[in-house]
């Protein structure tokens, strides 16, 4: 009788000390839970706010140029300024947007020096006139401030991966005024396959939280035309399935070209300071040739004029060379506006042979070619339906999606990884194909 009242007495007090543990673990997860939110909030409104400085700066110097034509002969001078800035502080090997996706595989912290070194770089780029964007600017600045933040107030490793993420997701959001894009996007693009979201709370938080600093400092980005999409129906669905091919193939040759030309201008010129003035001597003797400064910078105006249905057949081949000339000659930048750039003028010659509507064609083929060389479904799904509007949503849908299974294990950036097959439910942990 003894024995079986001692039992009781135990099994009761094991199941006080169970609720006691289980109360502790949600009053921990709580207090976690709101402590990043509050952090998230911190780094959206220090991110944001820089971001958005650094996207007026870009913007002026953009119409500086525009202003002084003369400038673009100087872009040798300033490839001489960016090697010798990146030396300087002993980044030879800096790999721009790799790095920060490698250090998020690898569990490793960003160093705060990438913030000025990618600032510095992409501000005299585009000064002078490289063709390049500013998204790898809002990446690289984003995820090292977010991983600095992250060691100053003692976080873990693990800590420190989603603190980075944040940065990316703030930055991006200020730049581009695209805030579910930016929380999806720095999550997504790491790892193809599979989502961390353990992250997506404070990712959304910083997001949003950014997007409201540039409004209260009064930075906008691009407001694209608007988009009159046609009733969705299976016919037009195939019309859209038709463009999602072509949007995979030439997403798989802009990478090609963009990771070959880099390898052949390391081959043969091995020396960085060489590279740079012959990489930008390439970019004027083809400004020339063409006989017009569109393809220089970002092109946001030729972005616009292909929404609004009208681009020069010729157009997304110039912006690949262009654009490949002066990532590979280690000038700054990203790939992400270059590619909305192929993306629109490429979908608004296209289209149209399709039966497709030009303006139309131009949305999607933002897209397909987003899709297809950042290997981002979702987000690409998510950045068109913030574009261009809630209508186009079902040929989004087949275009990214068609293009996501088509282009192969392409990718921008080789610090990526695709955890699992494009094709099937396999586990197969790669980095992007070269």
């Amino acid at each position: 009788m003894e024995d079986k009242e001692r039992f009781q007495v135990t099994e009761k007090d094991q199941e006080h000390e169970f609720g006691k543990e289980r109360f502790k673990a949600v009053s921990f997860d709580l207090f976690a839970f709101v402590r990043s939110i509050a952090m998230a909030v911190l780094l959206g409104i220090g991110v944001g706010a820089y971001a958005c400085a650094f996207a007026m700066l870009i913007n002026f110097l953009t119409g500086l140029r525009n202003l002084h034509p003369w400038l673009l002969y100087l872009l040798p001078v300033g490839g001489l300024a960016i090697v010798g800035f990146y030396h300087l502080l002993k980044a030879d090997d800096a790999k721009g947007t790799n790095r920060v996706l490698e250090s998020i595989s690898a569990e490793e912290s960003l160093p705060i020096k990438m913030t000025p070194l990618i600032t510095v770089g992409t501000a005299i780029t585009h000064l002078f006139g490289g063709s390049a964007g500013r998204e790898g600017a809002a990446l690289q600045i984003g995820g090292s401030i977010g991983a600095t933040f992250a060691r100053a107030v003692k976080l873990d490793k693990r800590e420190v991966t989603v603190m980075t993420l944040c940065g990316m997701s703030a930055a991006f959001s200020a730049m581009f005024g695209t805030p579910l894009t930016a929380a999806v996007f720095a999550m997504e693009v790491v790892s193809i396959g599979i989502i961390h979201y353990s992250a997506i709370v404070p990712c959304a938080v910083a997001s949003l939280t950014a997007g409201f600093m540039a409004k209260l400092i009064g930075y906008s980005s691009e407001a694209y035309p608007t988009v009159a999409f046609p009733q969705f129906s299976p016919i037009e669905g195939l019309k859209a399935v038709g463009l999602g091919i072509l949007c995979a193939a030439l997403s798989v040759v802009f990478c090609i070209i963009l990771h070959k030309t880099e390898h052949l201008l390391k081959r043969f010129l091995k020396n960085p300071y060489l590279r740079t003035v012959v990489g930008g001597a390439l970019v004027i003797g083809i400004t020339l040739l063409i006989g017009t400064r569109d393809f220089n910078g970002a092109g946001g105006e030729v972005i616009m004029q292909a929404i609004r249905g009208s681009a020069h057949w010729y157009s997304f081949l110039i912006k690949m060379i262009l654009t490949a000339i002066t990532l590979g000659a280690c000038y700054k930048g990203g790939e992400i506006v270059p590619t909305i750039f192929v993306g629109a003028t490429f979908g608004c010659v296209i289209g149209p042979l399709l039966g497709i509507p030009a303006s139309v064609g131009a949305a999607l083929g933002v897209c397909g070619v987003f899709c297809g060389v950042t290997n981002c479904l979702l987000a690409s799904i998510l950045l068109c339906f913030e574009l261009f509007g809630l209508e186009g949503l079902p040929f989004f849908l087949i275009v990214a999606a068609v293009s996501y299974r088509l282009s192969g294990y392409y990718g921008l950036y080789t610090g990526q990884k695709i955890v699992y097959s494009k094709s099937r439910p396999l586990f197969i942990n790669r980095t992007t194909w070269k």
